[in-house]
């Protein structure tokens, strides 16, 4: 069964750091941009930030530099490292594989003192 699981979240305070993890299952994952998702309560769902097969980022304008996503091909993981988290990051982080209906289940991750 081809799946995204994602991992990672939890509680951290204003400032601190979070590393998810989405690792897929198929074969897909090598040949597909892989992209992370959020949805934070009462807002849209946006892109957090995406990297291609040829390592390519892109990164949503409210990073800021604080996230860096990386993927590893061998272990069909894509992880997003988050630093500097602020309260306005709470969401559920999604990750997806673009230009398919896979997605993950969500892993909440919420900013707060």
């Amino acid at each position: 069964q081809v799946q995204l699981v994602e991992s990672g979240g939890g509680l951290v305070q204003p400032g601190g750091s979070l590393r998810l993890s989405c690792a897929a299952s198929g074969r897909f994952f090598a040949s597909h941009t892989m992209e992370w998702y959020r949805r934070a309560p009462g807002k849209q769902r946006e892109l957090v930030a995406s990297i291609t097969t040829g390592y390519r980022r892109r990164y949503g304008e409210f990073v800021e530099g604080r996230f860096t996503i990386s993927r590893d091909n061998a272990k069909r993981t894509v992880y997003l490292e988050m630093n500097s988290l602020k309260p306005e990051d709470t969401a559920v982080y999604y990750c997806h594989a673009e230009s398919t209906d896979l997605w993950g289940q969500g892993t909440l991750v919420t900013v707060s003192s």
